[in-house]
């Protein structure tokens, strides 16, 4: 058995009203809240349209979800380019002052 098969653990949790047990290494806790999340938001969709099966429901959770990860990852995206950007612009004003410092012979 290797360290990552030592740590798993079961974890019991109920979205939209089926109970799944899922196996992770992380924090069950974590687990705990992300199927709280997507049961709220399974819900939350059955409330605003009544009539939707339960894998209606669950495609549009997915898509819901989709959409925020797309989002999240373009800025996250555009956070990496502004750092880059800004990386850019620290070593072109430290070779200038390193420059400006250094005896002119």
């Amino acid at each position: 058995m290797d360290a990552a098969d030592a740590n798993k653990r079961t974890v019991r949790v109920t979205i939209f009203n089926q109970t799944y047990t899922v196996t992770t290494t992380e924090d069950p806790r974590d687990i705990e809240e992300l199927a709280l999340e997507v049961d709220e938001l399974m819900s939350s969709i059955a409330r605003r349209a009544a009539n939707l099966d339960t894998t209606r429901t669950a495609v549009l959770a997915c898509l819901h979800l989709a959409d925020r990860l797309r989002t999240v990852e373009r800025q996250l995206e555009a956070l990496r380019d502004g750092i880059t950007h800004k990386t850019r612009n620290f070593v072109l004003l430290l070779d200038q002052a390193v420059a400006d410092t250094e005896p002119r012979t």
